[in-house]
């Protein structure tokens, strides 16, 4: 029988609350790319078990998230150049509502301001756009409030998600510029910052510079905010945004090119960062205080050609970590207490993988640039299938993550959003 990451976290008194079915975040109920989801589908394919299956306006790189009935995601209007929030009916697709909330799609060639991901609490859902427009809507489509966090200071569009927990809307943005980089923390329902925390560096250049997300995290009783970027890990009081402890020596000549896209995962113990390009990934021990020196580190992947990942965030799942290596093409699950890896096994097709992983169900769900699904037995590493999901590509690559939610699988391609498995009732 597998065992759920939700397990491991039990054993490590980590009690995130988890809501059943629902997927309220980019990586997740957990914050770590697994769902305790069973009889996920794993035969389909673009007309066959599809729920249903909907035109997008446009590309866009955000991961749709689930609340109840409702589908939240974001998109672009080619047509129009504009961004667009959406709200769909989970159970037959229908657009519920959909407002444009800004102007001019992108600033660069390799993505569009549609890459972050939406959150919510249930009652109200926060949408940010790499442009800098924030808007928060209730279920019903009615705007409860709406701003503009930049302007930014990113040789490349900006792509870090919003997350909601425990009541608090938390955003990172870790930029260029002295005292530019800060942690926010705002209520949900209104938008009013609770704290703004600025969060130093002494990284240079695009090192300085951070897409990923932060994550909510308790071990021991201690619940913290996960901040990865500007060369250092940190952990962050939920309350202030106030440091509680930090580590980085893994760029110690301060190289100027090591901007962060992987986002922090933790489990068994550790907390996992990804040093960017071909670099290692560390193990931080979870639990520390103030500046860590390299005796916090539990391991490094070194010695392990395989174990990188420059873009997707690491999965946690059976009490191990699932490591999709975009650059070296690899897929590995590793112990997370030493590092020893269990298997790899290389990513099918010729294109990049770089939307993060989903584990659930005993099976890894990986999509590539062209939107082919590949389907991994996670006990050991074998290629279940692979199953081409793009129809009509347009302008753009598939970068969004699967997810699963109320038994249902949703890939989205650069054009459509398929709900796979069986109708809802």
């Amino acid at each position: 029988m597998i065992l759920r990451c939700l397990v491991t976290f039990v054993a490590l008194t980590m009690t995130i609350p988890l809501f059943a079915g629902d997927w309220q975040n980019w990586r997740g109920p957990a914050f770590n790319g697994s769902s305790d989801e069973t009889n996920l589908p794993e035969e389909f394919s673009k007309t066959e078990n599809v729920a249903w299956s909907v035109d997008l306006p446009g590309v866009g790189s955000c991961t749709p998230i689930v609340s109840g009935d409702h589908v939240f995601l974001t998109s672009t209007d080619k047509d129009n150049d504009a961004l667009l929030v959406l709200a769909m009916d989970r159970k037959n697709g229908q657009t519920l509502w959909q407002h444009k909330v800004g102007e001019k799609i992108r600033k660069d060639t390799r993505s569009t301001f549609a890459a972050p991901s939406p959150t919510t609490d249930g009652k109200t859902v926060v949408y940010f756009f790499g442009s800098g427009e924030m808007v928060a809507c209730n279920f019903k489509g009615e705007k409860q409030w709406e701003k503009n966090l930049g302007p930014f200071a990113f040789g490349w569009t900006f792509s870090t998600s919003p997350v909601i927990f425990e009541g608090t809307l938390y955003m990172q943005i870790l930029q260029r510029g002295e005292g530019a980089s800060v942690i926010l923390g705002m209520d949900p329902a209104t938008g009013k910052e609770k704290f703004r925390h600025v969060r130093p560096t002494q990284a240079n250049a695009e090192s300085q510079e951070s897409f990923n997300t932060p994550m909510p995290f308790e071990f021991n009783g201690r619940k913290e905010l996960l901040v990865a970027g500007g060369d250092y890990l940190s952990g962050h009081d939920l309350e202030t945004g106030e440091e509680l402890w930090q580590w980085g020596t893994w760029n110690p000549k301060h190289i100027g090119h090591w901007r962060l896209v992987p986002s922090p995962v933790a489990g068994g113990g550790v907390v996992l960062a990804c040093a960017p390009k071909r670099d290692p990934i560390y193990a931080i021990k979870a639990g520390g205080r103030e500046k860590l020196t390299d005796d916090a580190i539990a391991w490094t992947s070194k010695e392990t050609r395989a174990l990188s990942s420059d873009v997707p965030t690491p999965a946690c799942y059976d009490g191990d970590f699932f490591v999709l290596s975009d650059v070296r093409k690899y897929l590995s699950r590793v112990d997370p207490k030493t590092g020893k890896v269990k298997w790899t096994t290389v990513t099918p097709g010729r294109k990049k993988y770089e939307a993060s992983p989903l584990a659930a169900d005993g099976k890894i769900y990986l999509i590539n640039f062209d939107g082919e699904v590949a389907i991994i037995n996670a006990e050991d590493g074998k290629v279940k299938r692979v199953i081409p999901m793009e129809t009509e590509p347009i302008d753009g690559y598939v970068r969004s993550s699967i997810i699963a939610s109320h038994g249902q699988l949703y890939i989205r391609t650069t054009n459509k959003l398929f709900c796979i498995g069986k109708p809802s009732n």
